[in-house]
């Protein structure tokens, strides 16, 4: 079984934000696959299970610096090591767009890959990081008001091509 972790903050008034990127994925991800979402209060976490490619998607509740919780308590249910797990997030680094997928690394300053690592106690999970750098805009507001701040239009009009490519690279792994 494959487990493949969105990361994301629950609530309306997260959608559409940079650090809700992971979540977005796996929705795009579930859509085009028919999947159907179910509260999971005992994983404090909302699952798709895809039985074509025996995965769950895992979006956890937990909020985005705290995920290694849901995971943690994922993995142990299921009896499943860090190497099973797929971890898609957002990357303030990478160019707007720009894939990076590493088999195992450093948090690099991400808090939910930190939660992550804590939790399980190991750096070497699978991860796909997804750019969402804007400088410009970063500049001006922070690192913490750009994480939770909206794509511009250009950027939001860029997010098809880029979640079809999330979708094609979950399916090949």
């Amino acid at each position: 079984m494959k487990i493949i972790v969105g990361f994301g903050n629950p609530g309306s008034k997260y959608n559409f934000t940079r650090h809700n990127l992971g979540f977005l994925a796996l929705d795009f991800y579930a859509k085009i696959h028919k999947l159907d979402w179910q509260n999971k209060p005992k994983f404090n976490a909302v699952i798709a299970k895809n039985d074509e490619t025996n995965s769950l998607l895992i979006k956890a509740q937990t909020y985005y610096n705290e995920v290694g919780q849901s995971i943690r308590a994922i993995l142990d249910f299921y009896k499943l090591h860090p190497q099973d797990i797929l971890v898609i997030c957002d990357d303030f680094n990478l160019e707007f767009g720009k894939v990076r997928f590493r088999e195992r690394g450093s948090a690099g300053g991400n808090n939910g890959l930190k939660s992550i690592a804590t939790h399980l106690g190991t750096e070497d999970f699978p991860r796909l990081r997804i750019g969402t750098a804007n400088d410009a805009l970063r500049s001006k507001i922070g690192d913490t008001d750009f994480v939770l701040s909206r794509f511009t239009s250009e950027e939001y009009e860029k997010l098809p091509e880029i979640l079809k490519e999330i979708s094609v690279f979950i399916d090949k792994k």
